[in-house]
């Protein structure tokens, strides 16, 4: 069972291990790693890079493990380097290509951004995912609602929304059905894992 209590999907080379849980995940909530020429660990967020890979669970705890623990050596069944700021990169490799998702979904007309916008496209429904700044007004924030079988994200701050956007900052944004949405809370809910031990930024809810 995954997180929201829905059934894996169980098709062929749908699911890894996290060499840090041990767990077998749905690929989508893993980090795939590869080793570089040179030994060195390298993030391969797309999933594209050639070569060997071995995959750790999108968490703070998990990625932790698995650098401290000497975990890619084991997986890659080899010498490797770890780069000291492993799990900093990662996180900002999710995040550019969180924002490049949302960029394509506003240049689709997919997506909107700004408080009226969004209470606009949730009064008539068309919203399926309610994004906020993680350091946005609580009380702002409050106004708008998720929508009904919908999706939340939380985890991104108001200047990396703002990237997504075109404009300096953004707090309230949403997604309409279908297009890019699903690929944009996959990304997210990965990103949250990483934030999670960090501050509590935000969150990503089902």
């Amino acid at each position: 069972m995954t997180r929201g209590g829905a059934q894996k999907d169980r098709s062929e080379g749908s699911e890894r291990k996290c060499i840090a849980t041990g767990e077998t995940e749905p690929k989508q909530g893993l980090i795939r790693f590869v080793m570089g020429p040179d030994g060195q660990v390298v993030p391969d967020v797309l999933g594209k890079l050639p070569g060997r890979g071995v995959y750790v669970s999108s968490s703070r705890a998990a990625l932790s493990a698995a650098v401290k623990k000497k975990l890619f050596a084991r997986g890659f069944k080899a010498q490797v380097q770890v780069p000291e700021n492993l799990e900093q990169e990662v996180e900002r490799q999710i995040v550019r290509r969180l924002v490049e998702l949302l960029s394509l979904a506003r240049k689709s007309g997919d997506a909107v951004a700004g408080y009226e916008k969004v209470k606009d496209w949730l009064s008539k429904e068309e919203a399926r995912v309610l994004i906020q700044a993680s350091d946005g007004s609580g009380r702002g924030k409050s106004k708008l609602s998720t929508p009904y079988k919908g999706k939340f994200i939380g985890c991104l701050t108001a200047d990396e929304l703002g990237m997504a956007f075109g404009r300096q900052t953004v707090i309230h944004a949403a997604l309409a059905s279908g297009g890019l949405s699903k690929r944009v809370v996959d990304e997210a809910q990965r990103l949250q894992g990483l934030r999670e031990m960090v501050g509590g930024k935000g969150r990503t809810e089902g």
